[in-house]
């Protein structure tokens, strides 16, 4: 089963549980963010992606510039482990780490959560590859990937559990939509997915496609 037909599975889940005129207004916020072309401005194939280090969850710094020594690199960026269509994302690459790796390639979860908040983000997937915290979010908005989340919507996530100040440690309320880019050794982009709909993700498959593209073997 492919990862946006979880994720479509997911979503229908949760609109039978949720009373119409909140899935209204929900709805309405992701087509305003759509209709203001924020996807068509992020970064894309052929761009040099930008350099960044950014701390693990203890702490460690970790730099695309030495990650790109060992090879290709994948970066996922996510909104935080408080989302479902996320943490599903997580684990479906999760499970093709293998095959990444064995193209030579890392993987990279990079989010707005402080460290500790990424660290449980983590431990409750049991994710193997690096998880890490772009608080305030400059890298993800050096993609430009950033944007706030409408005030209608705030005390709405609150109450689903996710109180974004809580998990960023900042009350901007600023979110990176979900992206996902496939860097050849010299840090160019060889494969950028971004979406204003967060239900909808990279499939594994294709960025697996890019990776055996990149070391020869398709």
């Amino acid at each position: 089963m492919g990862l946006q037909i979880e994720l479509d599975e997911l979503y229908r889940g949760f609109t039978k549980k949720v009373p119409p005129d909140i899935l209204d207004t929900m709805l309405g916020a992701t087509r305003r963010l759509a209709d203001s072309g924020i996807a068509e401005n992020t970064l894309n194939i052929g761009e040099k992606a930008p350099d960044f280090n950014l701390p693990d969850p203890t702490g460690k710094s970790v730099g695309l510039n030495e990650l790109l020594q060992k090879g290709p690199v994948v970066l996922n960026f996510y909104r935080g482990g408080w989302c479902p269509y996320c943490n599903l994302e997580l684990n479906a690459y999760k499970k093709r780490l293998p095959e990444i790796e064995e193209l030579g390639a890392s993987l990279v979860a990079i989010s707005p959560q402080t460290p500790d908040k990424s660290l449980s983000t983590a431990e409750k997937n049991d994710l193997e590859f690096q998880v890490l915290s772009n608080v305030g979010n400059k890298t993800a908005n050096e993609f430009g990937l950033v944007f706030k989340l409408p005030e209608e919507l705030h005390d709405l996530y609150k109450s689903f559990g996710s109180d974004i100040p809580k998990f960023n440690g900042d009350d901007t309320w600023e979110l990176p939509m979900p992206g996902t880019y496939v860097l050849d050794k010299n840090g160019t982009i060889n494969f950028a997915f971004a979406d204003a709909d967060y239900t909808k993700r990279a499939e594994p498959d294709d960025v697996i496609s890019i990776l055996k593209y990149l070391s020869g073997k398709e």
